[in-house]
């Protein structure tokens, strides 16, 4: 059975549930925010598929992808996402050079290096520059969606 309700000086439908304060649920209600995503990786190829599995998830929109370390800086700076997902070799300043510009100018974001190098060296280099989170190129689209989460829960739960 649905009822109206006035919400802003507008009507809104809601369900006539209610919840265990007695107040009607609003069916039309704005929906929550999306995590904001920004991709940096030179290779179109990998940003496109990273774009297209991360719109794919109801809770995560792609703001911009950046071919550049530069590019990714600025749009960083404009757009300010959730997370960056940065390619460690990347043209313009580099993997590491890309993480600590984003990391001073838009210090609320959190960082998730994507790389097909897995050495210690590049690890190392990526966590001092303040990235949070690293993942192999190749890694499973589910644990992609699941760094990507987790940077977002560890950030609102102040353990980031």
């Amino acid at each position: 059975m649905l009822s109206h309700a006035m919400i802003g000086g507008r009507p809104a439908t809601t369900t006539g549930a209610t919840d265990n304060a007695g107040t009607d649920w609003v069916m039309n209600r704005t929906p929550p925010p999306r995590l904001r995503v920004l991709v940096a990786d030179d290779n179109p190829v990998i940003g496109d598929a990273l774009r297209a599995l991360l719109e794919t998830e109801p809770d995560i929109e792609v703001v911009a992808v950046a071919l550049t370390a530069g590019e990714a800086v600025a749009l960083a700076e404009l757009l300010v996402p959730e997370v960056a997902v940065l390619d460690v070799r990347i043209p313009g300043g580099g993997g590491a050079w890309m993480a600590k510009e984003i990391r001073r100018r838009v210090p609320h974001t959190r960082l998730l290096a994507f790389s097909a190098h897995s050495d210690t060296r590049s690890i190392a280099q990526m966590a001092s520059a303040g990235v949070s989170e690293y993942l192999v190129k190749g890694s499973p689209n589910t644990e992609i969606v699941a760094a990507i989460r987790r940077l977002c829960a560890n950030s609102a739960n102040g353990t980031e």
